[in-house]
């Protein structure tokens, strides 16, 4: 009977030396990639945004502004505002994501790109390209949310959801018009509820979770 005690005690004291180790481990694991995985994600940001922006020359990127629980990126030559980028999100099939919508001076989609999602592998993943592929009423580049009907053709609207992706495709036309319509609203809206973000607050990650959840059938 001593025996079987003292087996389970050794039993006990090892599984609590191992389980604090890995604890260790993984801790400092965490520390040693959490600035470098934050850093990645700014500099993702910052090539989404030079890469969504008009390809104009001599251009230059205002400071964030904050609006609405949106990150927006105007883009000037000299005073005039030739564009912007706007970081948006919303709820997918899988949980948030977020875009980076880019627009000329009249509002049309220069280019998109997407930061992050978790949306099902082969179905709302394929967002990453869909809505900017020349087939069908698929892509949106070029168009503007102010002359077409951005919902999904389903819905009686004028774009072409994914293949059996109903829900993800949903989601992104909703966070494309979402973003549309806050960079379009009057300048002095946007100057009275703006505010400036530094490169600082930007590697914290500052991200307004602010979406209303979209509950629809599955069918992903």
């Amino acid at each position: 009977m001593k025996r079987l005690e003292s087996n389970l005690l050794n039993m006990v004291l090892s599984l609590t030396i191992v389980t604090l180790v890995a604890a260790a481990l993984l801790g400092g694991l965490y520390v040693l990639t959490e600035e470098p995985i934050a850093r990645q994600k700014v500099e993702k940001q910052q090539k989404a945004i030079t890469s969504v922006l008009p390809a104009l020359e001599g251009i230059e990127i205002a400071e964030a502004e904050e609006k609405e629980g949106m990150l927006i990126y105007r883009a000037y030559a000299g005073d005039s505002v030739v564009g912007a980028a706007v970081q948006t999100q919303a709820n997918g099939f899988g949980g948030v994501f977020r875009l980076m919508v880019g627009f000329d001076s009249e509002g049309n989609i220069v280019n998109y790109e997407v930061l992050e999602h978790q949306e099902t592998p082969g179905l709302g993943d394929h967002m990453t390209t869909w809505f900017k592929t020349d087939k069908n009423r698929q892509s949106i580049l070029g168009r503007s949310p102010a002359t077409s009907n951005f919902t999904v053709s389903k819905d009686g609207g004028e774009v072409d959801a994914i293949t059996a992706a109903t829900i993800s495709s949903r989601a992104f036309l909703k966070a494309v018009q979402a973003a549309y319509d806050t960079y379009t609203k009057p300048a002095a809206d946007a100057l009275s509820g703006a505010t400036s973000l530094s490169e600082n607050e930007e590697l914290q990650e500052i991200y307004p979770e602010n979406v209303e959840p979209i509950i629809e059938e599955k069918d992903e």
